[in-house]
């Protein structure tokens, strides 16, 4: 089985990647997706959010409030920290969990987990190999703005609080640019899961 990490920026493409390698044979997994599952009320984590946080985190719905979690740790490093230390073990156990079940379905597999924040974290160690979505920052400019309603000036600190890409690329194996829309990332895509196939032959 062959373990791949896919990141990138905010805005940058990871989510239509992670679509089309889903779509060509690959068993995808969305690490954000799971971030949400792990903090859902009953799991252990949201228990210690909430501990943590106050209740003022929880909305009408019994679930957690995301936009106020949000707001209490955008400007403060130590409080993000905190929500990390009591996620991302959560998402990395569910991750492990999930590779094990795939490899015993399908020893053949080719894996590739989503994760923002995976070179951050240093949990890109546990992959083969690693693909950097990355676009001009123009143009990620542009998509964030539009896709989250956002100004310029909250857009740009969204973006400034991540790692810039140009550092990314520099643990990339693969890289793939999305700057020229859909049907040029798609051939890109294509033509990296042909390379991935030939690591599993």
């Amino acid at each position: 089985m062959l373990k791949v990490g896919l990141t990138g920026g905010i805005a940058t493409g990871k989510s239509f990647v992670l679509s089309v390698l889903r779509e060509l044979g690959c068993e995808v997994m969305d690490a954000d997706q799971t971030a949400r599952e792990v903090v859902e009320p009953g799991q252990p984590a949201f228990a210690e959010i909430v501990a943590h946080f106050g209740q003022e985190v929880v909305g009408e719905d019994g679930k957690l409030n995301r936009g106020k979690l949000g707001a209490i740790i955008f400007n403060n490093p130590a409080e993000r920290e905190k929500l990390n230390s009591i996620v991302h073990p959560r998402v990395f156990e569910a991750q492990a969990r999930w590779m094990v079940e795939v490899e015993r379905r399908n020893p053949q597999a080719i894996v590739v987990i989503d994760a923002a924040l995976m070179i951050e974290t240093g949990s890109y160690r546990r992959f083969d190999q690693i693909i950097v979505v990355h676009c001009d920052p123009d143009i990620q400019l542009q998509r964030l703005m539009e896709r989250n309603t956002l100004t310029k000036e909250e857009a740009m600190a969204r973006i400034s609080s991540q790692m810039p890409s140009a550092e990314k690329l520099k643990f990339a194996d693969f890289a793939i640019n999305t700057s020229l829309g859909f049907d040029d990332t798609r051939r890109q895509i294509e033509s990296l899961y042909e390379q991935l196939r030939k690591f599993e032959s």
